[in-house]
């Protein structure tokens, strides 16, 4: 099912700090598919248990391709400590597959048939801004919900200058 765009301008209904999470792989040698085929489905795997559990923090996720040879995932999670929790919970599918991950590379198995990446950031309110034109939401309007752009600014400068009530009462 697809989703219809929402007419006019919108921007992402975000408050406070945004965690942005970017996850992938990438195919090093293509005929090694053992290796890197359990990795290319362990990311769905993780997302679908992560989608059964909200309470863990993931709120939105886009799947992208860079080339042929290059997957990856921009996550958007509550907060780093929720993001951490995962990486580690016993109970979770992402502890296992790392755990699975490093007895290849300790007994020498891992041949560089695949890459493996991430990249965390935590962006502090007022250095984010965002805008989407005729799009159903998208990315971190996804994550946070859709509001027209009337309300949080016109122009970047305007939605970058925006403030949650709660940071507003912090600096007022």
């Amino acid at each position: 099912m697809f989703a219809k765009p929402v007419p006019g301008r919108t921007t992402a209904d975000t408050e406070g700090e945004v965690v942005v999470l970017l996850i992938g792989m990438r195919i090093n040698h293509f005929w090694g598919v053992h290796h890197w085929l359990p990795v290319l489905l362990a990311m769905p795997r993780m997302l679908r248990e992560l989608g059964k559990a909200p309470e863990r923090g993931l709120l939105g996720h886009v799947l992208l391709t860079a080339s042929p040879r290059t997957y990856y995932v921009v996550q958007y999670w509550e907060s780093k400590e929720k993001l951490y929790a995962y990486a580690h919970a016993s109970d979770m599918f992402h502890r296992r597959a790392w755990a699975i991950v490093n007895r290849k590379e300790k007994a020498g198995k891992a041949r560089q048939h695949v890459g493996l990446w991430h990249e965390a950031y935590v962006v502090p309110e007022g250095s984010y801004e965002s805008i989407y034109a005729d799009m159903p939401a998208f990315g971190l309007a996804a994550a946070h919900g859709q509001v027209p752009v009337e309300k949080r600014g016109r122009y970047a400068r305007d939605r970058f200058a925006h403030r949650s009530a709660k940071a507003a009462e912090k600096t007022g």
